[in-house]
């Protein structure tokens, strides 16, 4: 079997149940694969029978992972990972606070490992920045000649970033590599410390701000999850406040106890996000306890009113429609049904 074959939604029920203690981890690596669609099968096989889960990509130019191990099985799953050439020894990022993160295996093959919209042949992708440690990345943003720029989305930012990081308004990778590259244009000589969750964007976005003529930039190695490990362990400053945003079941780890973003239905300080409960909906957002409670875990009124219908009908209202990932902007956001709680 090459495929999940059962409901997301018992899957989902599975994993609230389940007790059993597992490694939340994630790893990329930059590589030419031969046959992607072989790989990514032999891959599927070999962690299934694990009870391996999580949303790996796979494309002609390597592989980007995220996914949860049964502890038990962990070393044995390593052993596999390492039995393949060009992945022996890579650095596997454990997550910074354990939970309930992924719910199934999803192994995808697609053009490329992470969305940005390049052109791999106009520039050297493998001509990147300096890879800095959490020690290095301190030092450096200590220095008034240096930039930190925080290669995610807004929403990911907005619940947490580095001390004096620029974090830019975009929705999407793709569109944060021009948007940098052109408010940047004057700053060419300027230290460019990039980060993001892992590290794997700015193993493009460094070399993609070389190619544009930025002479010292350096990516944060292991990106924000590495840093946390690295500044408990040394016990350095902790230069990162609030949550570092994940792609996962969890939506965030916590990295420092500060709270720099409100709930976007009543201001409050919050920085839980969450998916609306309307399968029609599922908008990303921040949402506090209370208004959790008050619209019973919706974006909205109009949203909560749908839940409340019986499923058949529930179905029937979102029937070929297809929204696609949607994310709560401030500021930007329209809503098509009724606005949030001011």
């Amino acid at each position: 079997m090459l495929h999940n074959r059962i409901n997301g939604k018992e899957l989902k029920e599975q994993l609230r149940a389940d007790t059993t203690p597992r490694v939340t981890l994630s790893f990329y690596k930059y590589h030419h694969i031969q046959d992607p669609p072989a790989f990514r099968d032999e891959l599927y096989l070999k962690w299934n029978v694990l009870d391996v889960r999580g949303r790996i990509y796979v494309a002609s130019e390597g592989i980007n992972a995220q996914l949860s191990v049964p502890a038990a099985h962990f070393d044995e799953f390593r052993a596999i990972i390492y039995a393949v050439p060009f992945l022996n020894g890579i650095r596997l990022n454990k997550a910074v606070q354990e939970g309930k993160s992924f719910f199934k295996l999803k192994i995808l093959v697609r053009k490329k490992i992470v969305a940005d919209g390049l052109n791999d042949t106009s520039f050297d992708v493998t001509d990147c920045g300096v890879h800095v440690s959490a020690t290095e990345f301190n030092r450096l943003a200590d220095d008034t000649n240096t930039i930190i720029v925080d290669m995610r989305n807004h929403y990911e930012s907005e619940v947490g970033h580095f001390k004096n990081a620029i974090t830019p308004d975009v929705d999407t990778f793709r569109e944060e590599l021009q948007v940098v590259k052109e408010e940047l244009a004057d700053k060419k000589d300027k230290n460019i410390l990039m980060y993001c969750t892992g590290g794997i964007r700015c193993e493009k976005a460094s070399a993609w701000m070389k190619h544009n003529g930025f002479r010292h930039v350096f990516q944060l190695e292991g990106g924000i999850i590495e840093y946390a490990r690295q500044v408990k362990e040394q016990g350095l400053e902790n230069k990162f406040i609030g949550k570092n945003f994940v792609f996962d079941e969890r939506l965030g780890e916590r990295i420092s106890n500060d709270i720099i973003s409100q709930c976007h239905q009543c201001g409050k300080p919050c920085d839980n996000h969450t998916n609306c409960q309307n399968d029609g909906c599922h908008l990303l957002f921040i949402q506090c306890d209370e208004c959790a409670k008050m619209y019973d875990g919706c974006c909205s009124e109009a949203c909560r009113k749908v839940i409340a219908l019986p499923a058949e009908q529930q179905k029937e209202i979102r029937k070929g429609i297809n929204k696609g990932r949607q994310v709560f902007h401030k500021g930007r956001w329209k809503f098509a049904t009724a606005p949030l709680k001011s």
